[in-house]
């Protein structure tokens, strides 16, 4: 649906928020990479890799592979956030393993499971029902 706003508006203001976004990216990725390399350091220092340590560097992983998805095709698949609850949840089990109460793991379990039920079904739907390509009215044939 196209913008009612005026274009002396809506140009400049698209402009600013595209720099921003930009910004924000390079922000995202450049702060990931920080925490991973220190994440490398802890390791390098205790001598000794946990599965904690490789829970935590999947998640570092996913969130690039965000910024990554969202640079090539403007957008993330809502499954790349799911993947990263998903990696959460084990990490927090992981790490508290002995402090939790047994009904509240079983609880994690059960959402972790409900959120990779949910990416099923999100792969599910878009192998039988994929996206359509949208097409702007205003293109000729040619021009696409």
């Amino acid at each position: 649906m196209p913008s009612h706003l005026p274009k002396g508006f809506s140009g400049p203001f698209l402009k600013l928020f595209h720099i921003l976004e930009a910004i924000l990216l390079v922000a995202i990725t450049l702060a990931t990479v920080v925490a991973m390399m220190r994440e490398f350091v802890h390791v390098y220092v205790n001598k000794e890799i946990l599965l904690t340590d490789i829970l935590l560097m999947f998640i570092y992983l996913e969130v690039l592979a965000m910024v990554q998805q969202f640079v090539a095709n403007g957008k993330i698949p809502v499954r790349y956030p799911i993947y990263i609850a998903i990696m959460a949840i084990a990490r927090y089990i992981t790490l508290g393993m002995k402090e939790l109460d047994g009904i509240f793991v079983v609880w994690l379990a059960l959402a972790a499971f409900i959120l990779a039920a949910a990416t099923l079904m999100i792969r599910i739907g878009h192998h039988y029902w994929p996206y359509e390509r949208v097409t702007d009215p205003t293109k000729t044939q040619s021009e696409d």
